[in-house]
């Protein structure tokens, strides 16, 4: 239905689950995608440039990024190191900040970029205090961006997943995906195509008067009453 043929997109964490599906979805609407397949860690953070200048190069334009790439480590608050809770901070909030201050150099009026987020970006977990921390503050950075280069015509947004299915996490966390079940009013896990789904609209002319704006794709979770 959304018709993106002729439009080149970068799409960061490109080799894990999630980026694969929104890399497919992209595809999918007819555009050519730039896969970033580095390490999902801080290196982005100093190699931005760098990333975004060959993506650009590779077929002369450059029309929409998406942040996706990112870590998720469980690791309890009395006994995170400094270290660990700046690794966290580089891979999930300023490395999107590098590729997004990069972009702009390419992007042509109409152009977008997308951070994924998450739902622990408003809903923290025990173990996430990092990285729940960084997804907020990666919601926080796609409103200020699109303040700041809504007059050059590029809209900024984010998307918040909730729990995405992936191989192995059914036998990996039975009771989680489960409780996940009974919470969600649609009933299900989401799919990679689901978040990716909600990316090619943001970047699509249909979502043309949408910034700023965090896009929660998470069956329902989040509507879900908490007492």
């Amino acid at each position: 239905m959304i018709d993106l043929n002729g439009r080149v997109v970068l799409v960061t964490g490109a080799g894990g689950t999630i980026g694969a599906g929104i890399a497919r979805q992209f595809e999918a609407a007819g555009a050519r995608v730039v896969r970033h397949r580095g390490r999902e860690d801080g290196d982005l953070r100093t190699e931005a440039r760098r990333v975004v200048d060959e993506a650009a190069s590779e077929h002369g334009r450059l029309d929409a990024v998406v942040n996706n790439a990112g870590v998720q480590p469980v690791e309890p608050l009395a006994d995170m190191t400094v270290e660990q809770w700046q690794s966290v901070v580089d891979s999930n909030l300023t490395a999107p900040f590098a590729i997004t201050q990069a972009a702009v150099r390419h992007l042509p009026e109409g152009g977008s970029i997308t951070h994924i987020a998450s739902i622990e970006g408003s809903h923290p977990a025990p173990g996430h205090a990092h990285y729940a921390a960084s997804k907020a503050a990666l919601i926080m950075h796609a409103r200020a961006a699109a303040l700041e280069y809504g007059p050059r015509g590029i809209r900024v947004n984010a998307v918040s997943p909730g729990l995405i299915s992936r191989p192995g996490i059914e036998e990996q966390w039975p009771e989680g995906v489960e409780r996940w079940r009974a919470a969600a009013p649609l009933g299900r896990m989401g799919t990679p195509e689901d978040v990716g789904n909600a990316c090619v609209f943001l970047a699509s002319d249909l979502a043309r008067w949408v910034t700023g704006h965090d896009l929660v794709v998470d069956g329902g979770v989040t509507a879900r009453p908490t007492w």
